[in-house]
C-alpha cells in the first residue's frame, strides 16, 4: 500500500517547511494539515498539545499518510517523543512520526565555526527548552554555546502581513539585539520558529555582518532526503504523483489566502474536523 507524506502544524508556519520539502523532494505526494481552529499552541500546556497533535496524527494515518513531519516546533517539543514511544507501537509500528527540532539540533554544529548558537524561537519553544538539551545530547563532545531569545511579537507580524512594517523592523531590530547582546561572538542564528523565513529581508538587516541566519525549512528537507536514502522500507511505501493536498480544521477560504502567502503560491484547501 502506498500512502503521501503527512505534514502537520497548528496552523500555518509548517508551510514554509512544506514549501522547501516540495522543492527538494517534487516527486512524492504530500497532505497537509494545519489546525487553524485551535491554534496557537505555544500557550497550551504539553498535555493539551499532546492531545491535539495526537488527534492530527491518528487523521492523517487514517488519510493513508504513511510518515508524517511535525512541522511545528511547539508540537516537535511537546508532543512527538511520547507519540512515538506510547501512540505509534499500537497503531501501526511500520508508520513514522518526525519533528523539526532534531534535524535542526543535528545541524548547527555543521553551520557554526566558533561554537556560538543563537535561537530565536516562540515563547512557547524557548521556555520547552527543547532546542537547549537535543544540542547538548547531539553534541555532547563538542564545545557549544546556545543562547535563546524569544521573539513573541514576530508571528502576530507574520499573520497580520505585517512582515514590511516599521513595526517588524522595530521587534526584529529588539529581538535581535537582545540576542547579540547576550552574547556578542555568535556566529550562527537558527530561526526556531516557521513563521520567521517570512520576515527573513528585515532579519538580515539587523543581523551583524558575518553571522549566518539558518532556516529549518532548509535543514529539514536535507534531513528528509536522508533519512528516505537510509530506510528504502519507508521510501518504498510512499506515493509519487507530485500531488500536495491542503487541508484545514477553519475556514478554507481565510487558510488559502494566508497559505498562498506562505507557499508564494495559489492554494486551494478543504476543510476537515480532527476531533
Amino acid at each position: 500500500m502506498f500512502g503521501p507524506i503527512g505534514v502537520f502544524d497548528s496552523g500555518y508556519g509548517g508551510l514554509t517547511i512544506l514549501r522547501d520539502i516540495v522543492r527538494e523532494l517534487p516527486e512524492y505526494d504530500y497532505v497537509y494539515l494545519g489546525d487553524n481552529a485551535r491554534t496557537p499552541y505555544g500557550t497550551r500546556s504539553f498535555e493539551v498539545v499532546y492531545e491535539y497533535t495526537r488527534e492530527a496524527v491518528a487523521r492523517l494515518f487514517e488519510m493513508g499518510c504513511r510518515l508524517v513531519i511535525l512541522a511545528c516546533n511547539t508540537a516537535s517539543a511537546k508532543a512527538l517523543r511520547t507519540i512515538q514511544q506510547r501512540d505509534l507501537p499500537g497503531w501501526d509500528a511500520s508508520r513514522r512520526v518526525l519533528g523539526v527540532i532534531r534535524p535542526s539540533a543535528e545541524a548547527v554544529a555543521d553551520y557554526t565555526r566558533n561554537g556560538h548558537v543563537g535561537v530565536l524561537a516562540t515563547k512557547g519553544t524557548v521556555s520547552s527548552g527543547s532546542y537547549l538539551m537535543e544540542i547538548a545530547k547531539i553534541h555532547s563532545g563538542k564545545d557549544l554555546r546556545v543562547t535563546q531569545v524569544a521573539c513573541p511579537m514576530w508571528v502576530p507580524l507574520v499573520e497580520n502581513g505585517e512582515m514590511d512594517s516599521e513595526g517588524a523592523a522595530f521587534f526584529v531590530r529588539k529581538n535581535v539585539g537582545e540576542l547579540m547582546e547576550a552574547d556578542p561572538l555568535i556566529d550562527t542564528v537558527v530561526l526556531a520558529c516557521t513563521h520567521y523565513p517570512l520576515l527573513r529581508r528585515v532579519i538580515d538587516r539587523y543581523v551583524p555582518a558575518g553571522v549566518r541566519v539558518v532556516q529549518q525549512g532548509e535543514i529539514v528537507a536535507e534531513s528528509l532526503k536522508d533519512y528516505l536514502r537510509r530506510h528504502p522500507e519507508m521510501e518504498g511505501t510512499l506515493s509519487k504523483g507530485g500531488e500536495v493536498r491542503y487541508y484545514t480544521t477553519e475556514k478554507e477560504g481565510m487558510f488559502d489566502r494566508m497559505a498562498a502567502m506562505f507557499m508564494q503560491a495559489d492554494v486551494a484547501s478543504r476543510h476537515l474536523e480532527i476531533r
